[in-house]
């Protein structure tokens, strides 16, 4: 693996910048600071800057020589509101957030890009640096900025992504063609009934037995409605009904997520899930409603420049350091509302087994994604940004 001298010889300052950042984690649509930093070492290396795109979002924009290709290269800035069970100097200053899926390390790797980039301006083009706010929970800052004119202003031939994979090897490339992400959808059923006397259930329609039973015939939506091929998740994460020992309720709540590949088995699912959200209280007497939001659209990476991601990763790392076919997951991303109107791909680097944090105390439990003991490897720093340069300079070339 070939990491640029330059680069690595800035890995200290880099670190510096991701830990910074881990220690001041900031929420969808309020990444001030992280954003304020973004831009003012953007316009420190001589980039052109823009701001309040998705409210807290950052482009930069740099140009060299006399090409009319363009492409856009996106980190996602934003932290989760979870605590942090590290113990390591950087650990998050702020109770109740915390860089728990890395994206600390994302907009340091592309920073490192960035700067380098924009000192050697090896290429024959425009790079259009997308610094995006709110990626978690639902929160779809790419549909934001997309909504305040991002590719109307800063059009793009191509955009790309990375996000860091714990449980994959360090420094290591995964990439797939097609589906590879899921639609992120989150649905309410609210059952309406007649409440009463618990020792009179006769005299009631009880919300809280049509809703045990909805959960069970939920569950045939998955294996008895879609076709068997195609891959899918429903789940049920709460129910919400009474507050008291001896009445029945007049209402019950159900929530949950639907995740699939492509929107035509979401269609299917949400027309069975509405059938018996509606149909299945009134065997009781009762009534039902259903709300359903589609967050995220499945992310779909383009196949030609899946193809390009992954030749320059082996180009640059060696083709023992690039997995071409991954399998898909099932978690969610909202780069794929890019994907839906740029050609791209989103690619994954290997964070390793957590092995990184044993430098300095950390707490128990995993390295993973969305944990109170994750933490960004920040040996993937340098990697990152050296792949990000490769990426451009090969593009635009």
């Amino acid at each position: 693996m070939k990491t640029l001298d330059e680069i690595e010889r800035a890995h200290g300052e880099l670190t510096a910048i991701r830990r910074d950042i881990h220690a001041h984690p900031e929420l969808a649509f309020e990444e001030t600071r992280t954003a304020s930093l973004v831009a003012e070492k953007l316009r420190s290396w001589g980039i052109e800057v823009h701001t309040g795109f998705g409210k807290t979002g950052v482009v930069g924009v740099l140009r060299a020589g006399t090409g009319g290709k363009t492409i856009g290269l996106r980190a996602d800035m934003d932290a989760l509101p979870m605590p942090e069970h590290n113990r390591f100097a950087h650990k998050s200053t702020i109770a109740g957030r915390m860089h728990g899926c890395g994206h600390d390390g994302h907009t340091t790797m592309l920073l490192g890009a960035a700067q380098y980039l924009a000192k050697h301006r090896n290429f024959n083009g425009t790079v259009v640096f997308i610094f995006q706010p709110a990626e978690e929970n639902g929160n779809a800052g790419a549909r934001a900025m997309m909504q305040d004119g991002l590719f109307e202003k800063f059009p793009c031939d191509a955009v790309f992504g990375i996000h860091n994979m714990p449980g994959m090897p360090t420094n290591q490339f995964g990439i797939r063609p097609g589906p590879t992400m899921a639609s992120s959808n989150r649905f309410t059923i609210t059952i309406k009934g007649v409440g009463g006397h618990a020792a009179q259930p006769h005299k009631t329609v009880d919300t809280i037995v049509i809703a045990s039973e909805m959960v069970g015939v939920l569950q045939t939506v998955v294996s008895r409605t879609k076709n068997p091929l195609d891959t899918a998740v429903l789940s049920i994460t709460q129910i919400h009904a009474g507050d008291a020992y001896n009445v029945i309720p007049s209402e019950a709540v159900l929530r949950g997520t639907v995740r699939t590949y492509t929107t035509e088995t979401l269609d299917t699912i949400e027309d069975a899930i509405r059938r018996v959200a509606t149909t299945l209280p009134q065997v009781y007497g009762g009534t039902g409603e259903l709300d359903f939001v589609r967050a995220y659209p499945p992310l779909v990476n383009w196949e030609k420049e899946t193809a390009f991601a992954a030749q320059v990763a082996e180009a640059t790392f060696g083709k023992e350091n690039v997995d071409r076919d991954i399998p898909p997951f099932m978690g969610a991303e909202d780069f794929s509302f890019f994907l839906e109107k740029v050609p791209g791909c989103y690619v994954f680097l290997g964070n390793g087994e957590g092995d990184h944090r044993l430098e300095s105390y950390h707490g128990m439990g995993p390295c993973t994604l969305h944990n109170p003991n994750y933490d960004f490897n920040d040996a993937l720093l340098p990697v990152g940004a050296t792949y990000w340069v490769k990426m451009v300079e090969t593009f635009l070339a």
